[in-house]
């Protein structure tokens, strides 16, 4: 990739888009910026945007742009940020922050908007698997046979399942995403800003796909 190249990495929540955006930070050394970690850090700390954001978040809903716009332009003033570039994960979700983005990003502008393609179904049976340790947040999927104290191997931390992740909450969110989501396919679509990649196969599968977009890109 070349420096300071800005990346976001679009998808449904169960996608598996945050472990490949960890996974693209590290081969291309640029910082992995989580909104869904900026908020669970907030939530956990109990500040004031943690409570606002944990009652939107539980009842399975997407934080409003204010908050959202607010953090991202925060994060993407810091030096690394600036110099390096970013992965943006869990942002933009709809076309209006989109803009937004576009607007704070004017001197360095967007390169590439990646679509991690993963069909509903598939998304809905791997969610409602997650297990989340409370502490570190640690994830791991369930298989029907852990005992009812389930701790976690890298911290000791309670194993859980998120509120957000029963089914009722996952189905609402996926709602949601269809219609206030999707439209950013269009909307990087019409700029030449847009890849789109197939999601389903291993992790080593899908990863070599979001690497052979990238480095098209260049």
């Amino acid at each position: 990739m070349i420096p300071g190249a800005r990346l976001v990495l679009l998808g449904r929540q169960g996608s598996g888009k945050g472990t490949q955006c960890v996974r693209l930070s590290r081969h291309f050394v640029v910082p992995h910026i989580s909104t869904g970690d900026m908020l669970r850090a907030a939530v956990r700390e109990g500040t004031e945007l943690g409570k606002m954001a944990k009652a939107i978040i539980d009842a399975g809903g997407l934080v409003g742009d204010d908050i959202m716009v607010g953090l991202v332009s925060e994060r993407l003033a810091e030096d690394d940020a600036r110099v390096r570039g970013y992965i943006l994960d869990g942002f933009p979700r709809t076309v209006s922050q989109a803009e937004s983005l576009d607007k704070a990003t004017a001197s360095r502008p967007l390169d590439l908007a990646i679509d991690l393609v993963v069909p509903r179904e598939l998304v809905l049976a791997r969610l409602s698997i997650r297990r989340v340790c409370r502490d570190c947040g640690t994830n791991y999927q369930a298989t029907g046979h852990e005992t009812s104290q389930w701790s976690c191997d890298n911290c000791g931390g309670d194993v859980v399942q998120r509120d957000d992740d029963t089914p009722d909450a996952i189905n609402r969110r996926l709602d949601l995403y269809e219609s206030q989501t999707e439209p950013l396919i269009d909307f990087y679509g019409k700029t030449g800003r847009l890849a789109q990649v197939d999601g389903v196969g291993s992790p080593e599968e899908v990863f070599g796909r979001l690497t052979e977009a990238v480095e098209q890109r260049r």
